[in-house]
């Protein structure tokens, strides 16, 4: 059954490509061939390559019932597309292959997922096995599922239990998987393995309160700069400041996990991109133990063009980043095997903005920049990005407040969603280092990331009605502007 179903997504996939419009479709950004994506799952190297695994729907640009989708690349630039991994096809994931996870086990891929099934007033949630012996190919474990009720009797639902994050520590598999409480708080429960197939549960590894979410997704546990990092997205967690105002976040908590209580001792917490597309991350182990991250670059319930114009697709990944502990805090910049794939343009040096504004023509949508300013202690910047007559995308910097906003509110449609009012800009603090301010900026046809100095970033997503048609770049208010580097992507 499973097999037939997955070729029955390849071979609907192969008939429509030609269909798909690609006016807003990104160039090193991965996407579904066709139909809607979300969750990236699955994320690990495997003999040499990048494997990418998605949440999918390919049979339209709306989320319907998931199976997974599976990309490879060997520079976090370039995807190929590979066949759709798994499909819904058995009595415990009849309703969708939710988000899951990816490890090796003696030469094999072996895949963990949610399986779904909602029907009615039904609705369980489980946690199963997929194998492969040439990673492309999978077979569903017969004995699935191999996590389900009696693990969690007295501790979670099952209504509401899933995206099994896998890792091995010494000789033990371990997974972290979502819950949630009986009074609707987000947990995530830890579970140990000795050999994937076998599971037992450990502990309650941390549990939120009312004000942290009703719900947590998509949990990942992993050792980086000598801490624990537990990194999760949760539903509905009530806003601070500047933090947490979509209507779901992502949260990285720093801490010690005590692997003999299976509890994780919080010692910071902070939301882990100020966007507002980003969700569900995931990361993996590079080829030299670099710890690398990669999202879903959307938000749940917003208003999503490529849709409602029936350009046959949406959804796409962030740039995968690589991430450090710095401070207690979790700090992300663009892996050497981006930077690896720029050709510089142009190089900007030494212009004061007190005495003239800067303007330049930026004509590819496939850009990188890097931006280092010297400001003032009440200085003022604002930077407009992809300029035209319709609009533009807005960066302003106040270094007296020490924050960033990023705003598309004068570009584009709105992209409305289910917050209380429709969001168009997000600010995160930035302190500046000796009066400089510094700001990576990566442009793909429709998206936009930024990373700070200190790494944190904002990822948002636009939509031009015709992409690069906004070509002006020009920065006003009182800086030096010590250097402007403008790449492309090969």
């Amino acid at each position: 059954m499973h097999l037939t179903a997955v070729k029955k997504a390849n071979e609907f996939i192969k008939e429509h490509l030609q269909e798909i419009n690609p006016l807003y479709r990104h160039h090193f950004h991965l996407m579904g061939e066709v139909g809607w994506i979300n969750d990236p799952n699955g994320f690990i190297y495997y003999q040499g390559e990048y494997h990418l695994f998605f949440q999918y729907y390919p049979y339209d640009s709306v989320w319907g019932p998931m199976h997974w989708g599976h990309a490879k690349s060997k520079d976090l630039t370039h995807w190929e597309a590979l066949p759709v991994a798994l499909a819904p096809s058995e009595e415990y994931d009849r309703g969708g292959c939710f988000s899951g996870s990816a490890i090796e086990k003696d030469g094999k891929l072996y895949l963990m997922y949610t399986g779904h099934v909602e029907e009615g007033d039904f609705r369980r949630e489980v946690q199963c096995l997929a194998v492969s012996t040439d990673g492309v190919t999978f077979e569903k474990y017969a004995g699935n599922p191999v996590i389900s009720e009696p693990h969690i009797a007295n501790v979670a639902k099952i209504e509401e239990f899933r995206d099994p994050k896998v890792f091995k520590k010494e000789e033990t598999y371990y997974c972290v998987v979502a819950a949630e409480t009986f009074d609707k708080r987000g947990q995530i429960l830890l579970f140990k393995s000795a050999d994937l197939f076998d599971w037992s549960f450990v502990s309650v590894l941390l549990e939120g309160t009312k004000k942290q979410g009703v719900m947590w997704e998509c949990p990942d546990l992993f050792h980086l700069d000598g801490k624990d990092v537990l990194i999760m997205s949760p539903i509905e967690y009530e806003r601070e400041e500047h933090a947490y105002w979509n209507l779901n976040s992502t949260i990285a908590f720093i801490g010690e996990v005590n692997w003999e209580t299976g509890k994780f001792a919080v010692e910071n917490a902070h939301e882990i991109d100020y966007g507002l597309d980003f969700y569900a991350p995931q990361t993996c182990l590079g080829p030299n133990e670099e710890r690398i991250m990669v999202a879903w670059m959307q938000m749940w319930k917003r208003k999503m063009p490529t849709h409602e114009r029936n350009h046959g697709w949406a959804g796409a990944m962030t740039l995968p980043r690589e991430l450090h502990v710095v401070d207690n805090c979790l700090v992300q910049s663009i892996p050497e095997t981006f930077l690896k794939q720029l050709e510089l343009q142009t190089v900007v040096e030494n212009h004061s903005l007190d005495k003239e504004d800067y303007q330049a023509n930026l004509v590819n949508t496939q850009q990188y920049l890097k931006i280092q300013l010297t400001l003032p202690e009440e200085g003022v910047v604002q930077i407009n990005y992809a300029k035209s007559a319709k609009g533009y995308l807005a960066l302003y910097y106040d270094a007296k407040k020490e924050q960033l906003t990023l705003s598309r509110e004068q570009m584009g449609e709105a992209l409305p969603g289910d917050e209380l009012e429709i969001l168009t800009k997000r600010t995160v603090p930035v302190q500046l280092k000796q009066n400089e301010f510094t700001l990576e900026l990566i442009r793909d046809t429709t998206s936009i990331e930024l990373i700070t100095q200190d790494g944190q970033t904002m990822t948002m997503t636009f939509y031009e009605e015709k992409p690069g048609e906004g070509s002006l770049f020009e920065i006003t208010g009182n800086a030096i502007i010590n250097k402007i580097e403008v790449s492309e992507i090969k």
